[in-house]
């Protein structure tokens, strides 16, 4: 796999979906605007084969078919909206590459903006492959919207978020603790999502976020514990200076460290390898391999 061009944008698609149940106006204008670039560079490239998904925001949201109807007709792209199984398996299938070869068994984890997907994954004589999994309810936008807006996160509503997070995991941790799983013990967990990438860029004092250094780079119990403490002493437009947080994600770490610590307590000491990619790689591997140019895992 060769990138010869990138681009993301953060437009909190759903913004506003817990309260209203539908896609907000403005966010919906972010993510078509957001869109037309996507375009715009298939359209340059010359892209001909594509697999383009919707998550979790079209999938709840009342109007989440209609704004698909939306792109279609504004910007000429034909979104998907996957199934959360579907969802967990790309992104189990984007990481992959990163699960460690010493490895039997990984806890592969997507903290995205609506839910959150774990995944318990096994890796045998064809692969690696995901045995169990678990699409939460809670993301970094809807949980933080739910307790306070994130930008003032008080130790009460810090622990608030914990609560809710580990109410969803319980009965994943409770399917995986079989001695088959080896009693629910991981080799190593693996996260992927703007969360972790952050956590390991503060971790590594980066000045601006750098994708070659956090991709496939390891944070250890303590380091990730010294990070997230860091991050709940700082203020909001402390948070926003940070380079690696910046104003876009200011609101919204927080939330994203209480996902972290209920999925690193009920996989405690375990090290985790951080991933700077997801969905995305997990569609091209398995386009590629459709197509016979990629062997292995599915």
């Amino acid at each position: 796999m060769r990138v010869i061009d990138a681009f993301s944008r953060i437009v909190r698609l759903g913004e506003g979906l817990g309260r209203h149940g539908r896609l907000g106006d403005a966010a919906m204008e972010r993510t078509v605007e957001a869109l037309r670039v996507c375009a715009n560079k298939l359209k340059w490239h010359g892209v001909t084969r594509k697999r383009l998904v919707a998550t979790e925001a079209c999938r709840l949201a009342s109007n989440g078919e209609s704004f698909i109807q939306r792109v279609a007709a504004d910007v000429g792209l034909e979104l998907e909206i996957i199934d959360r199984e579907t969802e967990a398996h790309l992104a189990a299938a984007g990481a992959e590459p990163l699960i460690d070869v010493s490895a039997n068994h990984a806890v592969v984890f997507d903290i995205g903006g609506g839910s959150t997907e774990v995944m318990w994954v096994e890796r045998g004589d064809a692969g690696a492959r995901v045995h169990a999994w678990v699409s939460m309810a809670a993301g970094v936008v809807t949980l933080s919207e739910r307790h306070g807006g994130g930008r003032d996160v008080t130790p009460e509503r810090y622990d608030a978020m914990r609560d809710d997070v580990r109410s969803l995991l319980r009965p994943f941790v409770g399917q995986v603790r079989t001695p088959e799983r080896a009693n629910g013990r991981p080799d190593h967990l693996l996260g992927t999502s703007g969360t972790v990438t952050t956590i390991a860029g503060v971790h590594l004092g980066l000045r601006h976020y750098d994708r070659s250094r956090v991709d496939g780079c390891w944070l250890d119990h303590g380091e990730a514990d010294l990070v997230t403490a860091q991050l709940r002493d700082m203020s909001y437009e402390e948070r926003t200076r940070n380079g690696c947080i910046g104003r876009e994600r200011a609101d919204l770490v927080l939330a994203g460290c209480a996902i972290l610590d209920e999925i690193r307590a009920a996989f405690p000491e375990q090290r985790i390898r951080v991933a700077d990619r997801g969905l995305r790689e997990g569609i091209l591997s398995q386009m590629m391999r459709a197509d016979g140019h990629l062997q292995g895992a599915r």
